[in-house]
C-alpha cells in the first residue's frame, strides 16, 4: 500500500455512505495520530486497538452521526505520496473560513491547524476534515 492514511480517510467515507457505526483499518502510529486529532476535534466517538485478521494490529474507528446524517461531511488528503504539501505555520490554510480542520504532521507531533498556529509551527498538511 502506497498511501496509508489516504486509504483511512477512504475506509471512513466509505463506511459513513453506508451508515456503518464502526470501520476497521490497520494500525500504525501515524492513523493513530490523524484519529487522535479527529476525535479531540468531535469528528469521530474515537477508536479502539484490536487484533485483525491474520493476528495483525487493527484500529476500529467509532464513527459520530448527527441525526442520521455523518458528522464528518467532506475529507481530502492534501498531501499525497506523489506530491508533498509542506506549509509554514502563516500558510496553513482555513478550512471553509475556520469551520473545518486541516491536520498537520508537525515537528512537535500531528495536531490541528489551529493548534500548529498556536505553537507557532508549520509542517506536512495531512488532510482537511469538514
Amino acid at each position: 500500500m502506497n498511501d496509508p492514511i489516504g486509504d483511512m480517510l477512504t475506509r471512513i467515507r466509505n463506511a459513513q455512505m453506508r451508515g456503518k457505526s464502526t470501520v476497521l483499518t490497520p494500525a500504525s502510529k501515524l492513523r493513530a495520530w490523524v484519529l487522535d486529532v479527529l476525535a479531540d476535534e468531535g469528528y469521530i466517538r474515537g477508536y479502539d486497538k484490536l487484533t485483525g485478521e491474520n493476528g495483525h494490529p487493527a484500529l476500529e474507528i467509532s464513527l459520530k452521526y448527527f441525526e442520521g446524517e455523518p458528522v464528518i461531511r467532506e475529507l481530502k488528503r492534501v498531501s499525497k505520496p506523489g506530491r508533498r504539501v509542506y506549509m509554514g505555520v502563516k500558510d496553513i490554510p482555513q478550512v471553509r473560513q475556520g469551520l473545518g480542520v486541516s491536520i498537520v504532521s508537525t515537528p512537535k507531533g500531528v495536531m490541528s491547524d489551529a493548534n500548529a498556529r498556536s505553537a507557532n509551527v508549520g509542517g506536512e498538511v495531512l488532510c482537511t476534515v469538514f
